[in-house]
């Protein structure tokens, strides 16, 4: 089983703006994508889990505290995605996530290599709480 994994881009400004990228991230295995933004800041959504499909975070907008959770070992990681420095977070097939945004304007890019169809005949759910690495009250 492979383990999450970072993709690290970059930003590049000039007199007309900027530019993120994350031109390593290749979308050979996505079947679709899809956005998630939450109506506030510190909103939590989790644990959502597959035995077989992979996914690609990738933060467009604001900051987000992102966990996996290694389905067979409970091995717990925390990361923290900006969309101010771009990075591609891998959660592999055999992995949870939960995600709370740490910033009120908030927007996640969401990359799969399942269809929807794939997906919910492979979709595992657990309590936002089970893996608390929040430190903080339910804001939901």
């Amino acid at each position: 089983m492979d383990k999450p994994d970072i993709e690290n881009g970059g930003i590049a400004f000039d007199d007309r703006g900027s530019v993120s990228f994350v031109n390593d991230f290749t979308f050979a295995t996505v079947k679709r994508f899809y956005s998630v933004s939450n109506i506030r800041k510190n909103y939590i959504r989790a644990w959502h889990g597959h035995k077989r499909e992979g996914k690609f975070f990738l933060v467009t907008l604001g900051q987000f505290r992102i966990g996996t959770v290694n389905l067979e070992t409970d091995e717990v990681q925390v990361r923290y995605l900006n969309a101010m420095k771009p990075q591609v977070l891998y959660i592999p097939p055999g992995y949870a996530n939960g995600l709370q945004n740490l910033t009120e304007e908030n927007s996640l890019m969401v990359f799969s290599t399942s269809t929807l169809e794939e997906s919910l005949g492979d979709d595992i759910r657990f309590p936002w709480d089970k893996w608390d690495i929040w430190g903080m009250e339910d804001y939901r």
